[in-house]
């Protein structure tokens, strides 16, 4: 792949990254999460805005250790990429996830940005994946779980 090819992909990927450009961004959507709506989950839910929260962290706190980490050891799911809880145990908790999820999510793109890196090489410690593919697992599930917290806010909202 040309050099301005690369530079202009790696570009893509840190707005794809960023949710540029998605109807809803991330901070938008968890920082003013009611804090009585954080643990609770309408009957119909299979998730409250604590797990899925939670969740989207630690997975990609998973895939961020995955990409750059060539002693990575594998974790067990569903266990270590869901909270035990249904209900953050402080308002704490729930902004001490929100800014690990970005620091993360900002190394996940300083990793990308890296020109060292190509992002089309295997990863020596993996099964075949890329660091490409690692980018796009993350945007991918971030988009999907954001939207989820979106539907699950305004379910949370509909029953009052």
């Amino acid at each position: 792949m040309a050099k301005q090819e690369t530079l202009s992909l790696r570009k893509h990927l840190a707005t794809l990254l960023n949710m540029k450009g998605a109807h809803v961004k991330f901070v938008e959507t968890v920082a003013d999460f009611p804090v009585a709506m954080r643990g609770a989950r309408p009957q119909s839910a299979p998730h409250t805005a604590w797990q899925l929260l939670e969740h989207m962290r630690m997975a990609q706190a998973d895939i961020l250790d995955f990409s750059r980490n060539p002693k990575y050891q594998e974790k067990k799911f569903p266990d270590d990429y869901w909270p035990s809880t249904e209900a953050p145990p402080s308002e704490d908790a729930w902004a001490q996830s929100i800014l690990q999820f970005q620091n993360d999510l900002k190394a996940m793109q300083d990793l990308i940005a890296d020109t060292s890196h190509d992002l089309l090489a295997k990863l020596p410690h993996g099964t075949g994946q890329t660091l490409l593919r690692e980018a796009l697992v993350v945007a991918d599930h971030n988009s999907y779980h954001l939207g989820q917290l979106v539907f699950l806010r305004k379910m949370l909202e509909a029953q009052g």
